[in-house]
């Protein structure tokens, strides 16, 4: 059967996240998560509809791609397809080819995981590497420490705080309040939370977004960010541990996150709370681009 590339509508989102949910398990490569749709939510339902696209086949949903910014691709696929090459070479052909409205001409970047045919191809076509991103893991069997101090979970009535904090922590972050909402009102929030650390003064000081896959299955932390003004005080890894514990009173079997691997400070703090550093991956490139950061696409 034809392999048919789908952008699907507000409600073919859900449908994609649903079986996001159903690919995540722990040992996997670190890959597109649903809290991945879930954080681009902010944007709004029609544009997160317009950055999602999806690959079937005999009505079977193979892969799910979100175009997370300008000339980036993130996408997975099923467990059991990872080598399919008849989907491999349509994934490839649908990065390469700008008509086929996945990928523009010029500079492009595909995210994937790294056990997917689909690297070889692009290598192939002459896609290179970009520079390393570090994937950490922590496993949630055990019951989490306490982080050492206060910890809010915000709800509607608080999402300026969560907002505030968000733009103080990322240069040019464009988070409000409403753009809090808009994501709190898709379907992935449902499983998700978010955290804001006070300081000894009450000061809100970092935050986190998780978003649980499901009992059983590994959770996101995506993104956390500490206030420019209170860096270097510990508030890194009290958000960070009170990540791990709310995922596991959210049934995840693990809590796993990706930084770029340049970035030393955000590797230290993930491994000061007991994140365990996994091998770096590397996105493909074509030709060489900047390299994206997780607050804004």
């Amino acid at each position: 059967m034809a392999i048919t590339t789908r952008t699907p509508g507000v409600d073919g989102v859900d449908e994609a996240a649903g079986v996001l949910r159903e690919w995540q398990h722990d040992g996997a490569p670190m890959q597109l998560h649903p809290g991945d749709l879930g954080w681009f939510r902010r944007f709004g339902a029609e544009a997160t509809a317009a950055a999602v696209r999806t690959w079937s086949r005999g009505g079977r949903v193979l892969a799910v791609g979100l175009l997370d910014g300008p000339g980036l691709l993130r996408l997975t696929t099923a467990p059991d397809a990872r080598r399919d090459e008849e989907l491999a070479r349509r994934l490839a052909e649908d990065a390469t080819r700008p008509e086929r409205g996945v990928l523009p001409a010029g500079e492009a970047r595909v995210e994937t995981p790294v056990d997917a045919l689909l690297h070889d191809l692009l290598s192939g076509d002459g896609w290179g590497v970009d520079e390393p991103w570090t994937p950490l893991r922590r496993d949630l069997a055990e019951p989490v420490e306490d982080p050492g101090a206060r910890i809010e979970v915000i709800g509607p009535g608080r999402a300026h705080v969560r907002a505030a904090v968000q733009r103080a922590s990322f240069d040019g972050s464009t988070f409000t309040d409403e753009r809090w909402r808009a994501m709190a009102a898709g379907a992935p929030y449902a499983d998700a939370r978010c955290l804001v650390a006070h300081d000894e003064r009450g000061d809100a000081v970092a935050a986190v977004t998780v978003w649980s896959a499901g009992p059983g299955r590994p959770g996101l932390l995506e993104p956390m960010g500490v206030h420019r003004d209170h860096r270097g005080r510990g508030h890194g890894r009290a958000i960070t541990v009170a990540a791990a514990a709310a995922l596991r009173e959210l049934g995840s079997s693990s809590a796993v996150v990706c930084t770029p691997g340049s970035n030393a400070g955000a590797v230290a703090t993930y491994a000061s709370a007991g994140f365990r550093r996994l091998p770096e991956v590397r996105d493909r490139v074509r030709p060489a681009v900047d390299r994206r950061t997780s607050e804004e696409p």
